[in-house]
């Protein structure tokens, strides 16, 4: 009887329980990504800032794919939108993608939830400058979802990408 309940504490303490709320890292490097809105683990006031250590480390997707904005197949890499949503304990309706001349696009939260959506930091296996649409660039999978190749979506794919507000 006692084995039993040693071997069933055992199991217990090996089981998965509710995952607790974990505390975002801060950037080490420059902070190239600001989730604003609805965050729930910010890790500076109110925002969840990430550097690119820290949006690389993330569950990511890598594509080639043709876009309007590109000449040919361009691949692009960077972290799940998703995945990006979930480190910043982020959700709402709306999420609100800022570019730094101040462009900015409503998308459903939706098209990051059930697409694989990414914010790309990499174009052919490159970092993005400026000059390239970096520093992230906004990419629907094109490649593999052929129906969104069009203007809907276009003007949501927000290139020179700064800040994701997520509102309700």
């Amino acid at each position: 009887m006692l084995r039993r309940i040693l071997i069933a504490g055992a199991i217990a303490l090996l089981l998965p329980t509710a995952s607790p709320s974990f505390a975002l890292d801060k950037p080490k490097g420059e902070v190239i990504l600001r989730v604003t809105g609805n965050v729930g683990t910010p890790n500076d006031g109110k925002v969840a800032a990430f550097d690119l250590d820290m949006l690389e480390a993330l569950k990511g997707r890598k594509a080639s794919m043709e876009t309007p904005w590109t000449k040919g197949k361009t691949e692009f890499q960077g972290p799940l939108i998703r995945a990006i949503l979930a480190a910043a304990g982020a959700d709402g309706k709306v999420l609100k993608v800022k570019a730094l001349n101040d462009y900015s696009s409503d998308v459903p939260i939706a098209d990051a939830k059930d697409l694989d959506t990414i914010l790309a930091v990499r174009m052919n296996s490159k970092l993005m400058s400026v000059r390239d649409k970096g520093p992230l660039f906004m990419i629907y999978p094109f490649d593999t979802n052929p129906e969104l190749y069009n203007e809907k979506y276009f003007s949501r794919s927000v290139w020179q990408g700064m800040e994701v507000e997520v509102v309700n």
